[in-house]
């Protein structure tokens, strides 16, 4: 690995091998993402859940539900059969939540493996 030097004289490793997550992201869909998880916030009893309540843990056959519902919501919205761009980005951004939803089940049940 080699090391890089900056004009001021300070010294890091390269990142030519690390994750580069602010490239792989993007602002505005975690931005949209954000205002679409504070809205869910609110449950219909009316009380506020966590931001981080997800994270207790649900079963993967509810996100697997879940998603199915979503993505054929954004499946007519792309064939132009139902959905406002509003509801278009709705449905996105759930099945943005129970993908990564799933995905944090599966991965923190293999680090207890």
């Amino acid at each position: 690995m080699s090391v890089r030097t900056f004009e001021t004289g300070a010294t890091r490793d390269t990142d030519a091998d690390k994750p580069d997550y602010e490239g792989y992201l993007s602002p505005l869909v975690i931005q949209r993402f954000g205002e679409y998880m504070t809205k869910h916030r609110i449950q219909s009893d009316g009380s506020v859940r966590a931001s981080d309540n997800w994270q207790k843990g649900i079963p993967l056959d509810m996100y697997m539900k879940s998603a199915w519902r979503h993505f054929l919501d954004w499946w007519l919205g792309h064939r132009a059969l139902k959905l406002t761009n509003g509801e278009l980005e709705e449905s996105l951004c759930a099945l943005l939540f129970n993908v990564q939803g799933y995905l944090h089940e599966h991965l923190s049940w293999k680090r207890m493996q």
